[in-house]
């Protein structure tokens, strides 16, 4: 299995929902209505499935609206902020996500795989 077939399997595990139902593109939040306490879950999960240390704020972006929002004084390149705050995220998944955030939480599925590849190395 790859690393997306166990996360989408968790999900649907955790979510009870159909696993076709979950793709690489599809948002957390706005998608899949997952609540705190399923990201506690898959956070477990996360660490167990694959061993590695899964820190919260970063897999799960819950710290974005602040970086965007209150980037700081030093800061004058928010893509560039964001990518180091984030360094599993590619330039073109930022440029999506600064894109995107009006909608809601941007969170995806490909997001986390791409947090647990860049921790398993």
């Amino acid at each position: 299995m790859t690393v997306f077939e166990k996360i989408q399997a968790t999900l649907a595990d955790i979510l009870d929902v159909e696993t076709a139902s979950i793709g690489a593109e599809t948002y957390l939040f706005r998608d899949l209505e997952v609540e705190s306490i399923d990201l506690l879950e898959l956070a477990v999960s996360l660490s167990s499935e694959f061993n590695i240390d899964v820190n919260d704020d970063e897999v799960f972006l819950k710290t974005l609206r602040v970086y965007i929002s209150e980037p700081g004084d030093q800061v004058t390149d928010t893509r560039a902020y964001l990518m180091e705050k984030y360094p599993y995220l590619t330039s073109t998944r930022v440029d999506e996500i600064l894109a995107d955030q009006e909608d809601g939480p941007v969170l995806k599925v490909k997001d986390i795989v791409d947090y647990v590849n860049w921790r398993s190395v």
